[in-house]
């Protein structure tokens, strides 16, 4: 019986681990985790906020996810799609859902990211 979700993993390509720890991190608040010592020389990163971990893996060749994407919940949109507009990430609205006020994003590599907050 599956009890919840540990973590995400996104690819990233080589040598992209600054760049991800400066959006990650630095855009996005969360923290980064030390990767076992086993999987270090793989490259990637690992960050976690509250009890979900995302995992970036190093993937050569790399290809952005388009489609598939993880959805990252907020209690202020607003305020996280202030800061992505002044820092130059490109956005888009999506369909409107019941109960939820979202829209996505990219990460500096090209994958697909959605954030959404519940609606009262």
């Amino acid at each position: 019986m599956l009890t919840g979700l540990h973590h995400i993993q996104l690819a990233i390509p080589p040598g992209g681990e600054g760049t991800a720890r400066g959006f990650w991190c630095g855009l996005l608040q969360m923290t980064e985790v030390a990767k076992p010592e086993r999987l270090r020389g793989r490259g990637g990163c690992w960050f976690r906020c509250g009890g979900l971990e995302l995992h970036l893996g190093v993937e050569d060749p790399f290809h952005p996810q388009r489609k598939a994407h993880p959805a990252f919940l907020t209690a202020d949109l607003a305020w996280l799609r202030e800061r992505l507009e002044a820092a130059g990430v490109p956005l888009r609205e999506g369909a409107p859902l019941p109960g939820l006020t979202r829209f996505f994003a990219e990460d500096p590599f090209g994958n697909r990211l959605e954030f959404l907050s519940p609606t009262d």
